[in-house]
């Protein structure tokens, strides 16, 4: 399974961003999909998720302001970013998980300047 992310970049604070990540490989048996970040010196944490159950989670930090969204028949996963802060900076990471196994993409970087 490969992940690719897309659609980062810079932002002032205000503005929106639309992350979006490609899946290939064998997929059936995917149970979760999510967006993660991280930060320079901070854990990478959970910002959005869905299963396949169709539950969905935001970070709090985050709630009311993103949107995670699928499209099965893609095999593509988004993240739209709406009123962005400074503090949303990090690189955005696509998650996952398939049976038993995870798999990561390589990252995007989103930059929101004050």
């Amino acid at each position: 399974v490969q992940l690719v992310e897309s659609g980062g970049g810079l932002v002032q604070a205000g503005g929106s961003l639309r992350l979006s990540c490609v899946a290939s490989g064998s997929l059936f048996g995917t149970n979760f999909m999510g967006w993660y970040r991280q930060a320079p010196g901070i854990q990478r944490e959970l910002v959005a998720s869905i299963t396949s159950g169709g539950s969905i989670t935001y970070a709090d930090s985050v709630k009311g302001r993103f949107t995670i969204s699928g499209d099965r028949s893609k095999n593509m996963v988004y993240l739209q970013m709406n009123s962005l802060k400074p503090e949303d900076t990090a690189v955005y990471y696509c998650n996952r998980r398939v049976l038993n196994w995870e798999y990561w993409g390589q990252g995007t970087q989103v930059t929101v300047s004050s």
